[in-house]
């Protein structure tokens, strides 16, 4: 759907930053690129993106989520694409249910998908050091664990801190339930999750919204990203 103000005339579907497709949002992504998939628990899947992205045929990504993890029967998630073979890595906290692995944990088992596993915390501090141009940070939450191997470590305070690198990507893909013509985003409770911090963190962010408003349609005490983090939109019906 669309919605705009009243006194704003136009249609919003042709102003902006918005798209008349996933596929179209899509443009200019290609083999072998870095993808970062909103969405947590199952909750603010930007599946229409996501189908998007399989129709596209793209293949050898690297996808930086939460996890494939699914909320309702029938939703389009991570897990699809890598049924279909166009994943090659997965950099995640949990990249699958630990009772319901499906195809994440069948190619991981076979050696045709390489998983990455990346604590919560540490995930959002590697991506928001990437969305700041930082090239790291150091933290402590690993010392002293197999996380820990292979990275400097150095001492703050009395207590070891491991160096965790900035993670970027091609593109990020998240889902928002309103957003102005200009990218100004207004996100639904916990979709709001990873959302901010991924915008930040690509060098094209693609939302998928559920209503378009023309500037100035929307409550600007309500905006969490604004609109220069934001490249391309897609209505999700």
């Amino acid at each position: 759907m669309t919605s705009a103000p009243e006194n704003s005339p136009g249609d919003p579907t042709k102003q902006g930053k918005l798209y008349s497709s996933a596929l179209a949002a899509l443009e200019g992504i290609s083999n072998d690129a870095t993808v970062l998939v909103a969405g947590f628990a199952g909750c603010g899947i930007p599946q229409k993106l996501l189908r998007g992205l399989a129709e596209s045929g793209v293949s050898g990504l690297t996808l930086i989520c939460q996890g494939a993890w699914i909320q309702e029967p029938g939703d389009f998630t991570v897990a699809d694409l890598v049924g279909s073979g166009q994943v090659k890595k997965m950099i995640s906290p949990m990249p699958f249910h630990p009772v319901h692995g499906g195809a994440v944990k069948e190619q991981w088992e076979s050696g045709e998908l390489e998983i990455e596993i990346v604590s919560q915390g540490v995930l959002a501090e590697r991506l928001r050091a990437g969305g700041a141009g930082i090239g790291g940070v150091f933290l402590p939450s690993s010392s002293g664990t197999r996380f820990a191997e292979g990275k400097e470590v150095r001492q703050y305070d009395g207590c070891e801190h491991v160096l965790e690198l900035a993670l970027k990507a091609d593109f990020a893909l998240l889902r928002a339930q309103a957003a102005d013509t200009l990218g100004n985003m207004v996100y639904d409770g916990t979709a709001r999750n990873w959302n901010p911090t991924m915008a930040m963190a690509a060098g094209v962010t693609v939302v998928e919204v559920d209503a378009v408003h023309h500037p100035g349609g929307i409550d600007p005490e309500l905006v969490i990203t604004q609109a220069i983090f934001i490249d391309r939109l897609v209505l999700s019906d």
